[in-house]
């Protein structure tokens, strides 16, 4: 609920409100790069193996034809046992990205932008507006939003050919 400071260029002093509080909001999200939805669980507790097995059993229900790939970005609890079983019960195959690549992890461009747009030079005074924030940005992705989410998201990835690798 901190507050994200833009560019500020100024000659005197200036103070920015800052919600006080730790309360904390987790979106743990998938981004269908194919039809361009986000499905996501959003809870106030934690983000463990129980919160991202109830995230597959809502990407199996929405009744997807044709394998399932889900790249995952390497957190303790996307290898627990019980996240794996389950996946592999409801047909979704898991695949982890190497470590410290974000660039890779298309859902990382996806909370960029909605950082950007619900938080960065605003202020929040209860958790409440906070919350609200956030849950409006991610409601107006696929209409206020369509068109900057569609240049955004895309699957272009720079690859380098003949690159020599000097490892220290």
């Amino acid at each position: 609920m901190g507050t994200f400071l833009c560019c500020l260029w100024c000659v005197t002093r200036v103070f920015v409100k800052a919600a006080a509080g730790r309360q904390r909001l987790n979106v743990l999200g998938v981004w269908n790069a194919i039809t361009h939805e986000l499905v996501s669980v959003i809870n106030t507790a934690t983000v463990n193996a129980d919160t991202m097995c109830e995230l597959l059993r809502k990407i199996a229900a929405l009744g997807l034809v044709g394998p399932i790939t889900l790249v995952l970005d390497n957190a303790k609890y996307q290898h627990a046992a019980a996240v794996k079983a389950l996946a592999q019960e409801l047909g979704i195959h898991l695949e982890f990205l190497p470590g410290y690549s974000p660039n890779l992890n298309l859902i990382e461009c996806l909370w960029k932008f909605l950082k950007r747009r619900a938080l960065y030079g605003r202020y929040h005074p209860d958790f409440a507006s906070f919350r609200t924030a956030i849950e409006t940005e991610i409601e107006q992705l696929p209409t206020i939003h369509n068109s900057a989410i569609t240049s955004l998201m895309t699957l272009n990835f720079q690859t380098f050919k003949n690159v020599s690798l000097l490892c220290t």
